[in-house]
């Protein structure tokens, strides 16, 4: 881990002095800071970070085109960018969603002002350690009044048979009334088992009375020990509908966070999680109230199978000064093994009077009556299980605004109970 390197890799790519800097920063800060706070999950002694900064050859894995459609798009496998999709009429209103190092050419006022401005480099030893040593990533900014009513997609491939540190960081902008819908993967690919680390960041700024519905389905390999930060940074009168997908084979812990900073500002958190195997999965997810009116609410539902591990960790914190604002919470898993270990830990921080917030937490097993019901009905005890599953996880699911999301998410829900 040295100054140095990362001083070359900037060279290297012609980054301004700017994000030189930062990164140097970054660098520096890396010893002083302490982990990321996940209740009740001990990942301190996991590989998220080996100090590593390079880049991958151009896989050979590269996926099959012809069946994407006509929608926005781009696709990276590891550091590499190898496709690349908006309409003229997008582009002609001023969109821009390319990978980093071009949108530092074609929008570098943009990168500078909100790079970091959702997660700073000195959030945690984490984000420092991010900050310093991201090797790629995306940027999608949508301009003022700009409707994209089409699922945008951001599609990132980990090559399975690379151990190059999975480091990306995406940035996505939206200016004032503007509205988007993104859908986002995280996906291992290929036949290799190289282990490897990831630390990913996604900041979503959204800009006063704009609109974001943000779909994304997390299915990282087994060999990937993974840290993932999603943050939203809402303005007065802003949305964020988030739905997440957290699907992965591999060790992860995970911060969905959203940040209301404008009065009206609302985020509305839906995730689904499946642990199996010897998975370790810790999700902390947390709305922080500034705004006057502003409204959280998290919705969270977990499934574990075998000898897994789930924790949802979910705080709602209003700010003094937040009059009039509402967070509310639910966090439910679902055990189908008598070696599962979870966790649903409800945490609400409240620090005004004139405020609304609620919370509801449960971790139980599948009830024997009602696997009793379905196998009497000529059910194997498999295909009921996965009917009980369908049907816990369904009142999320059925919650989720984009379908492309819902279906893929009902589909890794199928591939990881299939493997049983």
């Amino acid at each position: 881990m040295t100054k140095e390197a990362i001083k070359l890799f900037s060279q290297a790519h012609a980054e301004p002095a700017w994000l030189s800097d930062l990164r140097q920063v970054a660098f520096e800060k890396i010893e002083t800071l302490g982990l990321p706070t996940i209740e009740r999950v001990k990942f301190h002694r996991w590989n998220l970070g080996d100090g590593t900064i390079a880049e991958n050859d151009l896989s050979a894995n590269v996926p099959d085109f012809t069946a994407l459609g006509d929608n926005p798009k781009l696709v990276q496998v590891g550091t590499q960018t190898v496709f690349e999709q908006l309409s003229p009429e997008l582009a002609e209103a001023g969109v821009v969603f390319t990978d980093f190092y071009t949108a530092l050419e074609e929008i570098p006022e943009v990168v500078e002002r909100y790079l970091t401005k959702a997660v700073a480099a000195d959030t945690d030893k984490l984000a420092a350690y991010h900050t310093a040593y991201f090797n790629s990533g995306a940027v999608l900014y949508v301009p003022d009044n700009v409707e994209i009513n089409v699922p945008v997609e951001g599609i990132f491939y980990q090559d399975s048979e690379s151990n190059v540190p999975f480091n990306k960081h995406v940035l996505i902008v939206t200016g004032k009334n503007a509205k988007l819908n993104y859908l986002e993967r995280f996906e291992s690919i290929g036949a290799g088992s190289e282990k490897a680390s990831a630390n990913i960041t996604v900041e979503v700024i959204a800009g006063a009375g704009s609109q974001i519905k943000f779909a994304a389905i997390d299915r990282l390999g087994q060999q990937v020990t993974t840290y993932m930060s999603r943050r939203g940074s809402l303005g007065a009168n802003a949305g964020i509908d988030w739905a997440i997908g957290v699907m992965n084979e591999g060790n992860v812990v995970a911060d969905f966070d959203s940040d209301l900073y404008g009065d009206g500002s609302y985020a509305d958190m839906k995730v689904v999680a499946l642990s199996s195997g010897k998975q370790i999965q810790g999700i902390d997810t947390r709305v922080t109230n500034y705004g006057r009116h502003s409204i959280g609410n998290i919705l969270q539902h977990g499934v574990i199978l075998e000898k897994g591990t789930l924790t949802f960790n979910g705080i709602g914190h209003i700010i003094k000064g937040a009059k009039g604002a509402d967070a509310q919470q639910e966090s439910r898993v679902l055990m189908l093994s008598d070696q599962a270990r979870s966790d649903a830990n409800p945490i609400l921080l409240i620090d005004e009077n004139d405020v609304t917030a609620g919370h509801a937490a449960s971790i139980g097993q599948v009830d024997p009556e009602d696997m009793y019901y379905l196998m009497s009905r000529g059910l194997d005890k498999a295909t009921a299980e996965r009917l009980v599953v369908r049907g816990f996880l369904g009142a999320v699911l059925t919650e989720i605004p984009v379908k492309e999301a819902r279906d893929e998410m009902i589909d890794g829900i199928e591939e990881k109970l299939n493997k049983r």
